[in-house]
């Protein structure tokens, strides 16, 4: 393993990040400098997200335009984000009643039980702490291992991949394909063992589902297993860093209710997820089937469309100006920070319950917690597609 790419200060917090108001859908550039629809307003972004006739597959095809310079999970043609029909259906089927709002329900106490015990390790470090090495990044770190039954030995490697991964593009390619092969390999061996040795963790459920379903490509039940490993605690510390810059940084007032009230403390992860984005690439990218009417507008045929849902969750005719900023009250319309239609983030439950936990216990643990450093001092996790504090300094 080689060291990551150095720390440079990032330009804004993610949740400065500036948003151009939504509009019709227009011509665009995907960052290679290819042709590209851009969608902005939400019921146009929902129904791409949506409708069938944008899928992700052809994106992969032998002729359609590079989306990143280097490999990378994310567009793995095998994942099963990038799978369409009754492909993804059987992928997706594999997993149905994992993360259903019943199942996160039932981890709940569990979950609150590691919340509670890096709460603890917390509470005796000594002051300043750094809450990113001490609860944002342990916490969906053991959630997912948990879930997948890994042990806690193969963490530090799980940061490794995941930062390779979802890479930006500023690590070297060749560099990349071999830490994405060694993170191939794990899987495919984990699916292996479990097969021989079933448990009641996730990855052996998911083998006998994929087993009795029948017709799931191994290769594509192995980018299933990488991409829940890394995506399971990547996204989480990515929105719980970034939300508790943000509260500490410019919202302390909300703090002391954020403790005081679980209910309360869920609205503001709901509102947190719907406005402060995971990274600086806002566009999820769908391939146009056929000619499509989108908001008034013919998105022709084998046409690239980028969905910024960024820009969709500010849409006015949706969510008030006068709410946007509100973080206790409760959305108007469901969030498109996890998507729609058949590609719906799976997580999505399981990320909004760790979310609200984590800020619940830890305002209420910690009411004077407060950064111990200048907002503009944070040093940012870079090269990858998400961007979060690399360290956070807090006192209390």
């Amino acid at each position: 393993m080689t060291a990551t790419e150095p720390t440079r200060p990032a330009p804004v917090p993610m949740h400065r990040l500036h948003f151009e108001k939504p509009g019709p859908p227009r011509p665009a550039e995907l960052p290679g400098g290819a042709p590209a629809w851009l969608v902005s307003r939400y019921e146009d972004v929902r129904q791409v997200l949506s409708d069938p006739r944008f899928g992700r597959e052809r994106l992969y095809a032998a002729d359609a335009p590079a989306l990143s310079d280097v490999p990378d999970l994310v567009n793995d043609p095998d994942l099963m984000f990038n799978q369409d029909g009754p492909g993804h259906l059987r992928l997706r089927r594999t997993l149905r009643r994992a993360f259903t709002p019943r199942a996160v329900a039932r981890w709940r106490p569990w979950i609150a039980a590691i919340v509670d015990e890096l709460l603890d390790r917390l509470e005796s470090k000594q002051r300043p702490a750094d809450v990113v090495a001490e609860f944002t990044l342990p916490l969906p770190v053991a959630v997912i291992s948990r879930l997948m039954g890994l042990e806690e030995s193969a963490w530090g490697r799980l940061r490794y991949w995941s930062e390779h991964a979802f890479s930006d593009g500023t690590h070297e390619g060749e560099q990349v394909a071999a830490a994405l092969a060694e993170f191939s390999a794990f899987g495919a061996d984990l699916l292996a063992e479990r097969r021989r040795t079933p448990g009641d963790d996730l990855i052996s459920g998911l083998a006998a589902a994929a087993d009795a379903e029948g017709g799931v490509p191994e290769a594509q039940l192995v980018s299933l297993v990488c991409g829940l490993v890394v995506g399971g605690h990547d996204s989480t510390m990515t929105m719980l860093g970034n939300a508790l810059l943000y509260l500490l940084g410019e919202r302390p007032t909300a703090w002391p209710r954020i403790g005081a009230d679980e209910e309360a403390a869920g609205r503001v992860a709901d509102r947190l997820v719907h406005l402060v984005p995971l990274g600086d690439d806002r566009g999820s990218a769908r391939h146009a089937a056929t000619d499509v009417e989108v908001g008034g507008v013919t998105i022709p045929a084998g046409a690239i469309v980028l969905a910024d849902c960024g820009m969709a969750n500010r849409d006015p005719e949706v969510f008030p100006p006068a709410t946007l900023h509100d973080l206790f009250a409760p959305l108007e319309a469901p969030t498109l920070s996890f998507g729609a239609g058949p590609h719906y983030c799976l997580g999505a439950w399981l990320a909004r319950t760790e979310l609200q936990l984590a800020l619940h216990r830890l305002a209420a643990r910690f009411p004077a917690l407060a950064l111990a450093e200048p907002m503009d001092a944070v040093a940012w996790r870079t090269g990858t597609t998400s961007r979060s504090p690399r360290r956070l300094a807090v006192r209390w």
